[in-house]
């Protein structure tokens, strides 16, 4: 209890001086509309020496800083002006750009940020320091992180922030050479221009559509952060009028000749109709000083604009099958730079309420255009495109990538023949067991959390389910490679055989505890060493799922103060940043734990991990257990010697808390260490009859016939060992592989409601018949727009609880092992907590998706 103790006081230390200066910071709420942005953010930070400051000018738009003589020294830019390429969390880091004229960078400033390993794993200075690796750098030269290509320059990535730093280079340099480009500092780029080529045919609507000759670009309501509705935000229908049969289906001949004849050379023309939503892609802009400030063209690293003098008025689409309009327009593209004949973009400019904070920002929505092979003399030409950031980290690191998969494939491999090898090793001789086992762990620790940096944590989950709520996004998951591979591995592994193969073999954390409790024991304090008392125990271990418990529902109401209390979780300081590189508590939190690991085998897994409690609960439902006998129940052998007390006085083995060390395993098939083996041992050595092998049951095979198993006496089913807790065998669940069975297995799955459930607690039953009507009405008001995501989850969440209790009154046993199996067992309150809980998140995420992917969910 007084390490329970000091780790709390540790924690709420570094809690006191956890919070970043920037980490989701309110931002004015003009930030990105008002003309004097430097009236809004401190500009003089990023470009010193300067006096004054002009109003926004441009598209994209960027500021003009000048001395005290009025002379121009450079330009200040806002990179969510021109870019909103998000970081490791799904969102952009905001942030303020100084550029001299010459287009070498000379300041940065971070003015926001939503990257949860910059809030307390990582400090803001850190960021800090790799934005100064851009000062004097030029806007013109290729800057990439790590390594870099042939003809590169260098800069150094922050340890544990790979993708936030890979993401921001790109906003760095997108922006720089956005502005750079309009000001002149960079050339303009030469691009082949288009020679088209004739079919002969005139292409309607639909096969211009089926060759990608027009694009179609749709904004959600929730995309913008507003209510859903039957229509969506804005609806474009947009495409090249270069190509002269192209021009010539959607304009008709006439009508393509008169455009043609307006146009001169290097100039080009596209047209844009809205075919739903209210929204107007003109924008405000239009009205104000004739900027078409929604509509943008990208083409590599060049950004096209329209003015009033860049519009022609577009009549009519003469394609057959052309759909109906509200607003319409032919736009001219007046530059050298552009060619018909290369990838262009139709970039449209939503304002967004951001969902989780109700703050608003301009955001990016793009559509990619690119004329077909067939249409263009010699096909498309050979065109090197952006990387996408996830790509770049996967990109990054290919041999250590493929050694990782390697050790997670060669791990499960070598556990799936734990009975091979646990017939192997004695209790005096573990090593073809504990060979495997010990190099897990030293990779585990100093390849995987050391080397790669790729420890597993309690935020993933959260921000799994986080993202289910607001938007989910795989390039979020996909930029970290090493961790979304280990999450594929654990997702797997947990189902199959429990959370003991990660959490024993490959955590890195956890491997750290168990090498060094390893170590104290041969540097000879194996005499202080000891277990905490199984009572005391048992309590103890229930920690860690309050702890979870209390995270999840924490990040419901607020991700940021969950991401903050998640530093529960020392792996940050142990790997990502290093003691050294934090504050002392930190440092304390980490020293303790460690400190205790020194005598207690793995306290923090077996009391306070959330990560482990958020993979025991599916644990429960794990495929493949470890073997036990009927003597187990008496025989206290293994018991004894189990690190993670995992267990009973009946010899059961709990799977949410075992840890899959195996020693229980040795025993099972070892003739000297195993009472009931050695008994039979020595009686076939007085008796001089032959010792056979080993049988699955864990019994030498016998000599003579096998007494009638109607002779043997019965194991008490309350003290069979052979599964968690005694078996319970539900009379319209009891068969396997029929009609019946399936729809009893179904209406158990999702009625909670029973005959004895009734008789004993008649009250509880008929209240949990109204929360279930007022739960499912939730999802019906969801369904109808009428209620909020959090408010549905809210339910759902009160629902299940209720639900706990209406199952362990009336029905209180759960399935063991596979789900197509009719193994039924009594559930303890971890059990059903388990069941009705992983039951429920799978029904309501599937619930919740489908919502979503109709357009039905408020924000």
């Amino acid at each position: 209890m007084h390490f329970i103790a000091a780790l709390v006081a540790a924690f709420f230390l570094l809690i006191g001086a956890a919070f970043g200066q920037a980490y989701e910071a309110k931002l004015p709420d003009d930030l990105s509309s008002h003309p004097m942005l430097c009236e809004r953010v401190a500009c003089t930070e990023v470009f010193p020496g300067a006096t004054r400051f002009s109003a926004r000018k441009g598209q994209p738009p960027f500021v003009e800083a000048y001395d005290a003589q009025d002379q121009l020294l450079g330009y200040v830019l806002l990179s969510t002006d021109i870019t909103d390429t998000p970081a490791y969390s799904g969102k952009p880091v905001v942030t303020l750009i100084g550029m001299d004229k010459a287009g070498r960078f000379v300041g940065f400033k971070v003015l926001k940020h939503s990257e949860p390993i910059l809030l307390l794993g990582i400090p803001e200075s850190a960021l800090t320091k790799f934005h100064d690796q851009y000062k004097g750098h030029n806007v013109a030269e290729n800057l990439e992180v790590g390594s870099g290509g042939s003809g590169a320059t260098h800069l150094d990535a922050i340890s544990g922030a790979t993708v936030t730093v890979i993401a921001q280079n790109q906003v760095i340099t997108t922006a720089g050479q956005a502005v750079a480009a309009q000001v002149g500092i960079l050339p303009p780029t030469v691009r082949e221009p288009a020679r088209f080529a004739k079919s002969g045919k005139t292409p309607s609507w639909a096969e211009l559509v089926d060759e990608g000759a027009v694009q179609r670009l749709v904004v959600t309501p929730q995309q913008v952060g507003l209510p859903p509705s039957g229509e969506p935000f804005i609806e474009l229908w947009f495409g090249s009028l270069d190509h002269p049969e192209i021009g010539a289906a959607l304009l008709g001949k006439a009508g393509f000749e008169s455009l043609r004849s307006r146009l001169k050379e290097h100039e080009h023309a596209l047209f844009i109709v809205r075919t739903a939503g209210a929204e107007s892609f003109k924008g405000s802009g239009f009205v104000r000083g004739g900027i078409y400030d929604r509509i943008q063209i990208k083409q590599g690293r060049d950004l096209f604009t329209f003015r009033d003098t860049d519009y022609l008025n577009l009549y009519a689409l003469e394609a057959p099958g052309a759909p109906e309009y509200s607003e319409a327009a032919i736009f001219i593209l007046r530059s050298k730079a552009f060619s018909a004949a290369h990838p262009w973009k139709l970039n449209f400019l939503g304002n967004r309420v951001d969902r989780a904070t109700g703050q608003r920002s301009f955001a990016n929505f793009e559509q990619r255009y690119w004329l077909s092979d067939a249409r263009l003399e010699g096909g498309r030409p050979q065109v090197e495109e952006e990387t996408a950031p996830w790509k770049k980290a996967w990109a990054a690191r290919p041999g250590a990538l493929i050694g990782f998969i390697a050790l997670l494939l060669a791990t499960a491999l070598v556990y799936s023949q734990r009975e091979r090898l646990t017939r192997l090793s004695t209790h005096k001789n573990k090593w073809p067991v504990n060979a495997f086992k010990y190099t897990a762990w030293a990779l585990s620790i100093f390849f995987v959390g050391f080397g790669l940096l790729a420890q597993p944590s309690i935020t993933q989950v959260l921000t799994w389910f986080h993202s289910l709520l607001f938007q989910w996004q795989w390039e979020l998951f996909l930029s970290d490679p090493f961790i979304f591979v280990f999450w594929v591995f654990i997702i797997v592994t947990t189902f199959v055989w429990g959370r003991g193969l990660f959490c024993g073999w490959l955590c890195p954390f956890g491997s750290l505890q168990e090498g060094l409790y390893k170590v104290a024991g041969l540097l000879g304090l194996k005499k202080l060493q000891r277990a905490l008392p199984k009572p005391l125990h048992d309590q103890l271990k229930n920690l860690k799922y309050f702890i979870f418990f209390g995270l999840f529902g924490i990040s419901l109401v607020s991700m940021t103060l969950a991401e903050l209390l998640a530093e529960v979780e020392p792996f940050k300081t142990t790997f990502l940043v290093g003691v050294m590189n934090r504050s002392w508590p930190y440092g304390l939190f980490v020293a303790l734990i460690l400190g205790v690991a020194l005598f207690i085998e793995r306290p923090y897994c077996k009391y306070l991990c959330p990560l482990g409690a958020s993979l025991a609960l599916p644990s429960t439902f794990r495929w493949f257990g470890l073997r036990r006998k009927a003597e187990c129940n008496s025989c206290k052998a293994c018991a004894k010697g189990c690190g993670s007390l995992a267990i009973d006085v009946h010899g059961r083995i709990d799977h949410r808390e075992c840890l899959h060390c195996l020693d229980c395993m040795v025993l099972y098939t070892d003739t000297h260490a195993c009472p009931p083996l050695a008994k039979e041992r020595k009686q076939r050595e007085r008796e001089g009859q032959p010792l056979t092998a080993i049988d699955r049951q864990g019994y030498f095979i016998p000599i003579v016939p096998i007494v009638p198993v109607e002779k043997l006496k019965p194991i008490p089913a309350e003290k069979d060992p052979r599964a968690a807790t005694e078996p319970v065998a539900p009379p319209h669940l009891a068969r396997e592989f029929s009609l019946a069975w399936l729809w009893a297995e179904a209406r158990h799955h999702l009625s909670p409601w029973s005959v004895d459930g009734w008789r004993s607690a008649k009250a509880l039953q008929i209240a949990g018949i109204g929360l279930a009507v007022a739960a499912s009405l939730a999802w019906v008001f969801a369904w109808q727009s009428k209620l909020s995501a959090a408010a549905v989850v809210g339910w759902w969440i009160g629902w299940s609880v209720y639900e706990v209790l209406l199952r362990k009154q009336g029905m209180s046993f759960v399935k063991d092992g596979p789900w197509w199996k009719a193994h039924y067992r009594a559930a303890t309150w971890m059990d059903m907590i388990a069941y009705v809980g992983f039951k429920n998140l799978l029904i309501g995420a599937a619930l919740y998706l489908s919502l979503q992917a109709l357009g039905r969910l408020v924000p």
